[in-house]
């Protein structure tokens, strides 16, 4: 029998009176991946948080390699050779690459008085070259897209050397041959002897590479499955408690209408160039391409956060000029971003005060917002989206990552976007919610509304869009129609492989 790794002992952790984590007790062997499974609210960061020393259990212990440990702090899990990426992505935006990467241990010159610059740079490559990613460390963090945050976080973590890594949505900004890139680094790990906990809401990568599951409901330990006797059916069902039939898109049933947004030559310098495409009413548009591709640059400049943008962009068939977010607003255009925690939502602000924002103008007399009429419009659309909040006032912050996405799509739903860009729109939520957010896109569709969907997510795009366009290295590359659509062709667009070349 495998020996012992980590065991978590009847582990109960409590946040202002709600109870995370209800006497958990399972264990992790020596040198496994081990899934860890659930939905939003579940109890699974809370639990990698603990392991990590960033919360301290309120009740319970946990061992490693039989040993009780009692870690204050991070830096205490670091000396035992633990390691964390995390999902909520946590740097110094102003600072380097190379800074952030050495946060804490900055090597020195001349008897320690100086940093040592061109030695910080020289680690913080070798830290990334670990993991086979190429970027420029002198780069402040806030210059990188999404994505390549998360690989800096990833080699943070990684490349000290730890002995048991928390993998908390590690793929949940990475496309799909950045994710596999970082499946052959676990698959290296795991030979290494490294112990590993894997949170992910993907279903296909958990079976790729966790040899057991761990389901956590409600905080509480539902079980553990052996890799050979778990289907996702059996783990979904120990998730929520019931099954998830295969969603199938009812916008397909009727015709697209006529052309909402049409995209003509759309350039601009370093991003993308020459990008021509058209959405129209009741569609569903997939967006795919690797992370740099140019995808959510495009959107961003359709919806007018590109002041270098040039081209032509048409809304009902009338030029609409670029680089105004408000004239994209009245011409009844919404963007959900990539990053709704810190571009689609004020986390410390209500629920209502959130739907509001994309128009204040409709609810304010006299220079007064009219909270009454507020609080109804926003319940009336939280109660269509099935948004779940203890109450309108309570900061979207303590809401699910799907609940925050329904909010996001709320305020953009209440101004009456007809065409709405939705980039990467279930990003970090559980299986649950993810179903959930696909049904309100499609039933967007079906009640004539033009989409644009980006996602790294190929399977999302696969079973959502109407047609899937293929951007690669700034230029459109190709499009698919849904006859066409499947994960080996549209992965070969977006790598450049030809037909005869192994992807």
């Amino acid at each position: 029998m495998p020996r012992f790794s980590i065991e978590f002992q009847q582990i109960t952790k409590r946040f202002a009176g709600v109870t995370a984590l209800d006497s958990v007790s399972f264990c992790i062997w020596g040198g496994e991946c081990h899934a860890l499974m659930g939905e939003n609210g579940a109890g699974k960061s809370t639990l990698g948080r603990i392991l990590a020393g960033i919360h301290r259990p309120d009740d319970g212990q946990v061992l490693i390699d039989d040993k009780p440990q009692n870690f204050r702090s991070p830096a205490d899990a670091a000396l035992a050779g633990i390691g964390m990426v995390h999902q909520e992505l946590a740097f110094c935006p102003d600072l380097s690459v190379a800074e952030n990467l050495s946060m804490g241990q900055y090597p020195r010159r001349m008897l320690g008085l100086m940093v040592d610059r061109r030695e910080m740079e020289r680690r913080a490559q070798t830290l990334l070259r670990s993991i086979g990613v190429e970027l420029d460390v002198r780069r402040n963090m806030r210059a990188l897209s999404t994505a390549q945050e998360q690989m800096v976080q990833i080699a943070s973590a990684v490349g000290t050397g730890a002995r048991i890594l928390v993998f908390d949505e590690p793929t949940s900004s990475l496309s799909e041959p950045e994710a596999q890139n970082l499946f052959k680094l676990i698959d290296q790990l795991k030979t290494r002897g490294v112990t590993m906990i894997y949170v992910s809401h993907r279903m296909p990568e958990v079976f790729r590479l966790c040899d057991r599951f761990t389901v956590l409901r409600d905080g509480k330990y539902v079980g553990t499955l052996k890799a050979a006797d778990a289907t996702q059916d059996a783990v979904v069902r120990m998730m929520i408690g019931r099954s998830i039939e295969a969603y199938f898109p009812h916008h397909l049933s009727s015709a697209a209408g006529k052309v909402i947004l049409e995209v003509e030559n759309l350039s601009s310098p370093g991003r993308f160039r020459d990008v021509s495409f058209c959405v129209r009413a009741g569609e569903i548009v997939g967006f795919a391409g690797l992370v740099g591709a140019g995808r959510s640059e495009v959107a961003k400049a359709i919806f007018g956060l590109d002041k270098e943008a040039r081209g032509q962009v048409s809304v009902d068939g009338k030029p609409m000029s670029l680089g105004n977010v408000r004239l994209a607003m009245r011409r009844g255009l919404g963007l959900v971003p990539e990053d709704r925690k810190r571009q689609g939502l004020v986390l410390m602000m209500g629920g209502r005060q959130n739907f509001s924002l994309a128009m204040l103008e409709r609810f304010r007399r006299l220079g007064i917002i009219d909270t009454r009429r507020e609080r109804r419009q926003a319940a009336e659309y939280f109660d269509r989206l099935r948004v779940k909040t203890p109450s309108l006032e309570s900061p979207v912050a303590g809401m699910s990552g799907g609940n925050q996405q329904k909010v996001a799509l709320a305020k953009w739903l209440g101004r009456g976007a007809r065409l709405l860009i939705v980039d990467e729109p279930t990003r970090g939520v559980d299986v649950g919610a993810k179903a959930a957010i696909h049904g309100i896109i499609d039933e967007l569709a079906r009640q004539g509304i033009g989409i644009l969907l980006i996602s790294s997510e190929l399977p999302e795009l696969l079973n959502l869009s109407t047609r899937v366009l293929v951007m690669r290295q700034g230029r459109m590359v190709g499009q698919l129609e849904r006859s066409q659509l499947d994960q080996e062709r549209v992965m070969r667009l977006m790598a450049g492989v030809a037909e005869s070349q192994p992807v």
